[in-house]
């Protein structure tokens, strides 16, 4: 029998928690040690948007370099896990009636490897991606996310991959009405989440007045919606790596 795979949200951060040892890249670490070893992983990340709904298919997916302005080092990463083609098939079936398009080059963004380098170093769990369907609002995220559920008891690891808070325009200001902002919308994300409100979670500009804020445009925000749809009765959403000065763009979340 396959043991029932909890969800991740993994607030990722910058791409250079990739090749840092840190508070940060220790807790995606840790918690891999801590849930069984999936069969295959399936990574909804930010960094995937596009006009439907598409899935990596490939066997050898690249790693994709999707960022500029850092280290050499960074870029000299890769991460040679495997595709799953069967997994994306199932993913396909799972989705209908929407159609899901198969797309054989997609390699790996920086949302899925630079957390999973840190969780399975030697790339031996395959990884599919799954992308977002770009201006949908977050019910029908949730709607989508629900679907994926029956992965849970096939070995799939289901990871959304992205941060709760994500404003770069604003990133280090010291501006303390925009951190209160901050800190009382991730809050009331983290409650709704705890207390099983995905509706509540996906609707995320009713939350708070300067919900926009924190979330100027949803692509990094709704990974948390996939990760927390998959919730099932009995389970929990537990939060790790939201401790320490820049837990506000780190919250993280396993749920099951």
């Amino acid at each position: 029998m396959t043991t029932k795979m909890p969800a991740l949200f993994l607030g990722h951060g910058s791409p250079m928690n990739a090749i840092e040892d840190n508070a940060f890249s220790r807790g995606w670490r840790d918690i891999a040690a801590r849930i069984p070893k999936p069969r295959a992983v399936l990574c909804v990340s930010a960094h995937w948007e596009t006009r439907g709904i598409a899935v990596s298919a490939g066997e050898h997916p690249p790693t994709i370099h999707d960022f500029g302005g850092f280290p050499q080092a960074l870029f000299d990463v890769q991460y040679p896990a495997p595709g799953d083609p069967a997994l994306a098939r199932r993913v396909a079936e799972l989705m209908a009636p929407d159609g899901v398009s198969p797309d054989m080059e997609r390699g790996l963004d920086h949302g899925s490897w630079g957390v999973l380098v840190a969780m399975y170093p030697k790339a031996d769990v395959p990884v599919v991606q799954l992308s977002m369907p770009y201006g949908q609002p977050g019910a029908v995220h949730a709607a989508l996310g629900a679907r994926l559920k029956p992965l849970r008891n096939e070995g799939v690891l289901i990871v959304g991959s992205g941060n709760i808070v994500h404003n770069l325009r604003l990133w280090g200001t010291r501006d303390a009405r925009i951190m209160e902002a901050w800190v009382r919308f991730n809050t009331k994300v983290k409650d709704r989440a705890a207390a099983g409100d995905v509706a509540g979670v996906a609707d995320y500009l009713a939350l708070d007045p300067e919900a926009a804020l924190a979330v100027p445009t949803p692509e990094h925000y709704f990974p948390l919606v996939y990760a927390l749809a998959v919730r099932e009765p009995g389970d929990t959403v537990r939060f790790f790596n939201d401790a320490g000065p820049d837990a506000i763009f780190m919250t993280s979340a396993v749920v099951g």
